[in-house]
């Protein structure tokens, strides 16, 4: 009976008086739908109110019963976390809090054995920069040891000083070397290197190229000054400056003898001498002066060269009587600038036949497209040994005061030249 009222009353048709024989208002809006149900009902009307007041009893345990589990469940789901609809079947809560705990000691194990990874490594730096540290303080107390001590130079600087190196040569000098020398109208001393000959003469080394290790693209005032290093062993490039060279040459009556050495990148040597060598002062722009080419395999390239492009070649290519010039400070007889077009400073004409501060080409050999734009040769060269695109290995310039006899000499020499010249013009214009 209780089985065919709930599964009646699911049906939910609403009684009225139309389609119910006997309406029992203790059935409420609900009620069985045929008659014949309802005069059963009518007929054991006792029967069926005991069942019912034992449903409804019943049906308010059950009410009371969803009640507290739907608190429950409330509870449940406030407390934990719900699991995965995926998941079938409903893990007790002091499981899943168990595991929870797990995960929480896990990670807090990884935790602890990353900090002591980290602890480790902070270990070895603190070793490590304790090791640096001692280092430091034996390094240290080296240090404090040494400069209880008198300070020594490292370079060593000979003791013998003069006007000239051929000054310091003739003062019994031996020995090539750094010595400090103070030319006449000089303020105050500076170093030079001194090539000291087995003939006792003294060269006072005005420049030096050997392997391309030093820039010789600078301005007016580095060129004046002097740029590079210097060494006991002359082994390093560097240009003594113009001002320097100007009070060397220009600081006595007896002439300067001016001797160029090449070498190119066979291994042969070759050299120029030049005799009344002498640098202007800064106001006539370094002038460039010599009386003649003294001699030499390597030829007179400073008297200029005829590429055969141009008669006038040679004129403009000479250099005798021409003024420095750098890329900051033209002075030369092109309508451009020489220094600017070749990277460095020289006695640029228009342009020139010879150039030692050209760049430094590795093998010797280059070509315009390895000039750069400009296309010039620009390289370290000497067109009276090699051509123009040839640039020199290793280069030296250096100076000599000439002793009085071989003055006398050189004077006789010039004025037999300047005999020699004077005759050929009259006899050219007679």
């Amino acid at each position: 009976n209780v089985t065919l009222f709930f599964s009646l009353s699911f049906i939910q048709i609403f009684a009225t008086r139309e389609n119910c024989c006997i309406l029992d208002e203790r059935f409420g809006n609900f009620c069985p739908t045929t008659c014949g149900v309802a005069d059963f009902i009518t007929r054991y009307h006792s029967d069926v109110n005991r069942d019912l007041q034992n449903l409804e009893l019943l049906l308010g345990d059950i009410s009371n019963s969803s009640g507290v589990t739907d608190n429950l469940i409330r509870h449940i789901r406030q407390v934990h976390t719900s699991q995965p609809a995926a998941q079938s079947n409903v893990i007790p809560g002091y499981t899943q809090k168990s595991r929870q705990i797990i995960d929480e000691i896990v990670r807090y194990e990884n935790i602890i054995l990353g900090h002591e990874n980290t602890i480790q490594q902070l270990t070895d730096i603190l070793i490590l920069n304790s090791n640096k540290i001692q280092l430091l303080k034996q390094k240290t107390a080296q240090l404090e040891a040494q400069c209880q001590q008198p300070c020594k130079d490292t370079v060593q600087i000979q003791e013998l000083t003069g006007r000239d190196c051929q000054d310091i040569a003739n003062k019994g000098a031996r020995q090539s070397g750094l010595y400090f020398i103070k030319p006449l109208k000089a303020k105050q001393q500076f170093l030079v290197y001194c090539e000291i000959d087995n003939l006792g003469n003294g060269w006072t080394v005005l420049q030096r190229r050997l392997d391309g290790s030093e820039d010789f693209n600078r301005n007016w005032i580095q060129y004046k000054e002097g740029f590079g290093h210097l060494s006991p062993n002359d082994n390093t490039e560097f240009w003594l400056g113009n001002e320097k060279i100007h009070l060397i040459t220009t600081q006595t009556t007896v002439p300067y003898a001016l001797r160029i050495e090449l070498e190119d990148w066979n291994n042969q040597k070759s050299y120029a001498d030049y005799a009344h060598f002498k640098l202007g002062n800064e106001a006539d722009k370094f002038r460039l002066t010599y009386a003649f080419f003294f001699g030499g395999e390597a030829g007179d390239a400073f008297d200029g060269f005829d590429f055969g492009e141009d008669p006038s070649d040679k004129f403009f290519t000479s250099h005798n009587g021409i003024q420095f010039s750098t890329h900051d400070n033209d002075n030369d007889k092109y309508e451009g600038n020489c220094a600017q077009q070749d990277g460095s400073g020289w006695w640029m004409n228009k342009c020139h036949a010879a150039h030692l501060n050209g760049k430094y080409y590795q093998g010797g050999v280059y070509s315009e497209k390895d000039a750069g734009p400009n296309g010039f040769d620009n390289g370290i060269i000497w067109v009276t040994w090699h051509n123009r695109w040839y640039s020199m290995k290793k280069t030296v310039k250096a100076t000599m005061n000439i002793n009085p006899l071989c003055a006398c000499i050189l004077c006789k020499m010039s004025e037999l030249l300047n005999f020699e010249h004077i005759v050929y013009n009259k006899t050219a214009g007679s």
